[in-house]
């Protein structure tokens, strides 16, 4: 049940004063990220999020409206934070080529970085319900909307295509299909080093980058 790797290294939050505000907003979605990983998002119930932050369960929902939501924001966070590292790449100098392994190497060390994180957003819990049937497709218009995060980071990836194709390359598929095909198989590659810590793989530096140079070129072999 939940994420038992990683659980027994989790320590549940310390509680604070009564606070108000981002301060116990905060101290929900803290709460919450620590049961999501010891006992599975489903499992976890609003009762249970409020006992651990020493509250009620009215009181919480003055905070966040249900479980979905609670679990929103996490991802939101853990998207803004990833597309900080893309932006950081995207202002660079470079091909387009370069930018884009760089990209897909900076999403493979923040997800290993952050496996916490990169659990609940990608493995663990189902999409709630604001993005369950639109995923990386939704509404951008407003990157302060709950559920714009995770489509703002992706469209990164897919303006890396894009401008790899207004340099000449031809791709094989919509821009938005290659950013798909990129990111499954860099998930693939953080899936496995997350939940297979123990396995004997191979260096993990020579994994990164292969993976990273076997998605580009399977997509476009001419890079």
């Amino acid at each position: 049940m939940g994420f038992s790797t990683r659980a027994a290294a989790t320590k549940a939050p310390v509680r604070k004063p009564r606070g108000e505000g981002h301060t116990r907003r905060d101290e929900i979605l803290a709460a919450a990220q620590a049961l999501f990983l010891e006992q599975g998002v489903r499992a976890t119930t609003i009762r249970r999020i409020a006992e651990r932050v020493g509250v009620s369960a009215p009181a919480l929902y003055l905070y966040f409206k249900d479980k979905d939501a609670i679990l929103l924001e996490l991802c939101d966070r853990t998207f803004e934070r990833l597309m900080r590292r893309l932006e950081d790449i995207e202002r660079l100098p470079l091909p387009a080529a370069q930018r884009l392994r760089r990209m897909g190497e900076a999403y493979v060390r923040f997800g290993l970085e952050h496996p916490d994180e990169y659990w609940i957003t990608f493995i663990e819990a189902a999409p709630p319900e604001e993005v369950r049937f639109t995923g990386h497709r939704s509404d951008m218009s407003d990157p302060e909307q709950p559920g714009a995060k995770g489509a703002l980071t992706f469209a990164k990836i897919v303006g890396v295509y894009q401008a790899l194709a207004s340099e000449g390359v031809t791709l094989p598929y919509p821009a938005d299909t290659c950013a798909e095909l990129s990111w499954m198989a860099c998930h693939g590659l953080v899936a496995a080093l997350i939940t297979k810590p123990d396995f004997p793989w191979s260096d993990r530096e020579t994994l990164i980058r292969g993976m990273v140079e076997v998605s580009v070129r399977g997509i476009v072999p001419t890079l």
